[in-house]
């Protein structure tokens, strides 16, 4: 049995997993989006688009699978500068959480707020505090997971 569900949410696919992005409007979801699929290659070992603004989630064989509604595949909001087409990933597994704006990130985060489940899949999360950079700590996670940390 699987359990479907759309989220107001973004995700890109790094590597073999996709992240989710949540966070509240305005939080820099897309933004995030844009800088991963942006960063230089070698920075990260590959990043595409999977959705924008919302998200399907769906649990399937205790794995999380995300894919973007079929009227916004491949279309990124972009501020200030309008809605544009992206190469796009259909579906992609889930292997992080990262939650933007929010007041439950510390610096030395607890067990139990490095984690989330949705749909019954626990996954790793990210609490980034409002008007702080993710992409830095999303890249140390990203590094640090490549090297067996």
């Amino acid at each position: 049995m699987t359990e479907t569900s759309t989220i107001h949410a973004s995700a890109v696919l790094i590597g073999a997993h996709a992240v989710l992005i949540r966070g509240p409007s305005g939080a820099g979801k897309s933004r995030l989006v844009w800088d991963l699929v942006n960063t230089a290659p070698g920075q990260i070992p590959f990043a595409r688009l999977v959705a924008d603004d919302r998200a399907f989630v769906e649990a399937r064989h205790g794995r999380l699978i995300v894919r973007a509604p079929p009227e916004l595949a491949g279309l990124l909001e972009v501020r200030g500068f309008g809605i544009r087409r992206l190469a796009y990933e259909p579906v992609a597994v889930l292997g992080l959480v990262i939650d933007l704006a929010v007041g439950d990130a510390d610096r030395l985060p607890a067990s139990e707020a490095a984690e989330t489940t949705i749909a019954g899949v626990t996954l790793p999360r990210l609490a980034v505090g409002p008007s702080r950079p993710a992409l830095p700590a999303l890249l140390a996670i990203i590094h640090t997971a490549a090297a067996g940390d």
